[in-house]
Parts: C-alpha cells; sequence; structure tokens
C-alpha cells in the first residue's frame, strides 16, 4: 500500500510541478521580469531532482534481464539532475552578478547561443533525459496493460533527441524536446494511474 500512495504522490506532484513551471514561464514571458526568471531557475532545479523520483517509480520489471535497463534509466536521469543543477546554480550566479552592474559575456549565460551553460543545460534535458526515457521503456515488461507508458516513453525519447539535434538547425526546435518532458510526461502520469487502477482489479 505504501508503494502505491507514494507513486501516486509523485505521479500528482509531477502533474503540479509541470502545471506550475507552465504559470511560471508565462508569467515570466509576460513580465520579463528578474523575480520570475529566478522562480523558474529554482523550479527547473527542483524539476531535475523530482525527475529521479519520477524514473525510479515507473513499472519496472523484476525481471534480472530487464534491471539493467532500470539502473541505466537511473544514472542518465541522475546526469540530467546534475547537469541541470550545475548550469541553473551558475546562472541564479551570473544573474547576481548582472544585476550588480557587471558585463558577463554571453557564453556564460544560460539563455544566449552559443554559451557553454546552454550546451550543458541541453545536454542534460536532450540526450540525458531521453537516453533514460528510452532504457525506461525497455525496463518496463512487455505486456498489454503496460503498453501505453511504454510508447509514450519511446516518443518521450525521441522529442528530447530531436529537440537537441534540431537546435543545430534552428534554436526553436529545442521546444519540441520541451514537449516530450512536459505534455509526454504529463501524459505517463495520467497513464500510470490508470495502470494502478488496471492492477487493483486484478
Amino acid at each position: 500500500m505504501g508503494v502505491k500512495m507514494n507513486r501516486r504522490t509523485i505521479v500528482i506532484l509531477g502533474i503540479l510541478l509541470i502545471c506550475i513551471y507552465f504559470i511560471v514561464v508565462t508569467f515570466f514571458v509576460i513580465t520579463s521580469s528578474q523575480n520570475w526568471l529566478i522562480i523558474f531557475e529554482i523550479l527547473t532545479m527542483v524539476s531535475g531532482i523530482y525527475f529521479i523520483f519520477f524514473i525510479i517509480i515507473l513499472p519496472f520489471s523484476n525481471n534480472e534481464n530487464k534491471k539493467i535497463y532500470k539502473l541505466m534509466s537511473i544514472i542518465f536521469v541522475t546526469g540530467l539532475m546534475f547537469f541541470t543543477n550545475i548550469a541553473h546554480i551558475f546562472n541564479l550566479t551570473v544573474i547576481k552578478i548582472i544585476e550588480n552592474g557587471t558585463f558577463v559575456p554571453d557564453y556564460l549565460q544560460i539563455g544566449k547561443i552559443p554559451s557553454i551553460v546552454f550546451s550543458i543545460e541541453h545536454f542534460g534535458w536532450g540526450i540525458f533525459l531521453g537516453l533514460s526515457f528510452l532504457f525506461s521503456s525497455f525496463g518496463i515488461e512487455n505486456l498489454n496493460k503496460n503498453k501505453p507508458i511504454k510508447i509514450t516513453l519511446k516518443i518521450c525519447a525521441g522529442l528530447c533527441f530531436i529537440g537537441y539535434f534540431g537546435i543545430l538547425l534552428n534554436e526553436n526546435l529545442w521546444y519540441i524536446a520541451s514537449v516530450g518532458y512536459s505534455f509526454g510526461v504529463i501524459t505517463i502520469c495520467i497513464e500510470i494511474i490508470l495502470l494502478e487502477k488496471i492492477k487493483n482489479k486484478e
């Protein structure tokens, strides 16, 4: 019962977190306020931590042959957390430096292209999270009731990869990746809730 409650709690937190993320981004775009930018930075770091729990509570198989996929997915999502937190902690520092009137070159700012910090951030969300989604799909048992989650995880992985490599052609293509780790994750959360209901009826 405890595991089910924890899974449901994490799923609901995920949906709320993504909804809050969209609200914060909307207010930042409308106001261009540094305060909303700081909230966005902190929220992104929290999201990086959240995704570790999200991956852990996925309905992985107990099959010994598939446990390696769970391990790999956790390793990659931990890499995402590491990269995004480094990038945003650095960027919070940059924000304060700029507020004090000190010049900071574009390559050290997360919202600029080209930027070292920008590259680190997108490598985490594009490649590492994409690989985590992909390995997670491999680690779930091939049962009919699991198919929706497995398919959505692979789609999310594909969107992350497309967004990451698409940015080489046009920076706006990055938003394809954000669809994967926002709307895609909400979809997976709903699928987990539905899966739990099916399991309870069995």
